[in-house]
């Protein structure tokens, strides 16, 4: 039988992450989101007690650690950090998405370390704040045209292309870059290397500004013959074209339920608004009663609850599947789909119920739906997700099925 309360032993870590956001995150929400580019110092000694959490084994539940798949074969049905990382995020993101992504030492590219990093590199780059730089100018959601290239001169891969919307870039201390080793071997060929800041032919050249999540920087850069040891190439070096793209999309397999986390966060923010909203206004709802037989925002806010619980169920199987060894490529990209889709859905709908509450600067609605929009296009748009389900439903290659 499937439970579906939170596992008892996270439900302290959900209840510290409650705390985070009500206290510290939706607290400092409005004020960051007006100034962008300023960075949160209210941040530091949050990320300095996670660190303590993660030294003495614990896990905070930022997205930073807790991708890799330690379960044995005889374990049986466990429930692991892959879970726990999701339900911390959730609630985080309850509080503001923007400042969970500018957590220190939290960035994505330190869950691309943790899912594919040997021994010697997680001890190497441990502590440190990771970004990760994946999109191109002519490069998107379609990683497999990425144009940068990685060329082996002695001891060092020498870089060059161009990287934008790099969550984190301008703040962290490193950057892992996706780049291609030989682009006539298309997917296989692509790799993900580890650029320490500082190095020479490593520039920023801007930082963004943008619809939401403002708290949050994001740079774009320029590699010119940027030399990287390769000692800093994740995973296998080697070319294999009957693996194909499988490397490098193993830090998709676990941070697209990451970032389909962050927008269950978001959308029950906003469902709890706008019930909370109605109920001042005497709109209430009851569960014993067909939708139909309700007030129509009432009845529109049940069928918006409805896609938000199916969204969480899937985003909770696929942390489970990674959990326990199981494949979960379908999954992480259903789930980061209708994550994606429904929190955008539903911040616009919860905008247009509470009308001019909605809409105003006084309320963090308006904020709430700007920032949705960035969780359907991250770590794969819509589009590619869906494209990526009819693949593994159909059986078909990338070649086959474009």
């Amino acid at each position: 039988m499937i439970n579906l309360e939170t596992p008892k032993k996270f439900r302290a870590l959900t209840d510290q992450a409650h705390l985070v956001a009500t206290e510290i995150f939706r607290a400092n929400s409005r004020k960051y989101d007006r100034a962008e580019h300023a960075y949160p110092k209210e941040l530091d000694m949050l990320a300095s007690l996670m660190d303590g959490m993660e030294e003495a084994g614990a896990r905070g539940g930022a997205g930073a650690s807790g991708v890799r798949r330690e379960a044995s074969a005889d374990e049986g049905n466990r429930n692991g950090s892959n879970l726990s990382t999701c339900l911390g995020i959730m609630e985080l993101c309850w509080g503001d998405v923007g400042l969970l992504l500018a957590m220190p030492r939290q960035g994505l590219g330190n869950s691309a370390i943790a899912s594919v990093a040997n021994e010697e590199q997680l001890q190497r780059f441990a502590g440190r704040w990771a970004a990760m730089a994946i999109t191109e100018p002519g490069c998107g959601s379609d990683s497999a045209n990425i144009r940068t290239t990685a060329v082996l001169d002695g001891d060092h891969y020498v870089l060059n292309g161009e990287k934008i919307y790099v969550t984190s870039g301008d703040r962290a201390d490193l950057v892992v870059v996706w780049a291609t080793l030989d682009r006539s071997k298309g997917r296989a060929a692509i790799k993900s290397f580890v650029v320490e800041k500082g190095t020479p032919g490593f520039e920023l050249v801007r930082l963004e500004h943008k619809l939401g999540i403002r708290a949050s920087d994001t740079a774009a850069f320029v590699l010119k013959d940027c030399r990287v040891p390769k000692e800093n190439l994740l995973g296998d070096p080697e070319v294999n074209v009957e693996k194909g793209f499988a490397g490098v999309m193993q830090t998709f397999d676990n941070t697209r339920p990451l970032v389909a986390s962050m927008a269950i966060g978001l959308t029950r923010a906003c469902l709890e608004e706008t019930w909370a909203q109605l109920k001042r206004v005497g709109v209430e709802v009851d569960y014993s009663k067909p939708a139909l037989n309700q007030s129509a925002a009432a009845a529109a806010l049940l069928a918006l609850e409805a896609d938000y619980e199916a969204a969480r169920l899937l985003t909770l199987q696929a942390a489970w599947m990674a959990d326990n060894r199981k494949p979960n490529s379908l999954q992480a990209s259903m789930a980061k789909a209708k994550a994606g889709r429904t929190c955008v859905d539903v911040a616009l709908k919860c905008v247009e119920i509470c009308g001019a509450i909605g809409y105003s600067e006084n309320d963090l609605l308006e904020k709430w739906a700007r920032d949705a929009k960035i969780l359907d296009i991250f770590e794969g748009t819509q589009q590619i997700q869906l494209l990526i389900v009819s693949r593994r439903l159909l059986g078909k290659s990338s070649a086959e099925l474009k």
